[in-house]
């Protein structure tokens, strides 16, 4: 869908991913509170695994953090906007 939007295409069935979008953005703050206990437990596990000379468990968790960051910086939001584009550009109120 991305692509589309991204090429100016919008069809009247792309409204499907409205109720997915408003979802995300209702669930938004319980999910980066959830991102920010993971984050926290990600801390430790690489703590631990550096003092235990575990790199390969560092490396898993600097990995799953970098992960976190990109699902709240680009993802969710993009996710947002392109629901609120569909919307505008649909007329769906």
């Amino acid at each position: 869908m991305l692509r589309d939007l991204a090429q100016g295409i919008v069809t009247p069935d792309m409204n499907n991913v409205l109720v997915l979008t408003e979802r995300l953005k209702a669930e938004l703050d319980q999910m980066l509170a959830e991102h920010r206990s993971i984050l926290t437990a990600l801390k430790r596990l690489s703590a631990a695994a550096r003092e235990a000379g575990k790199i390969e468990y560092v490396d898993f968790a600097e990995t799953l953090k970098l992960h976190a960051e990109t699902e709240e910086d680009i993802a969710y939001p993009a996710a947002i906007l392109v629901g609120e584009y569909i919307r505008l550009r649909t007329d769906s109120a």
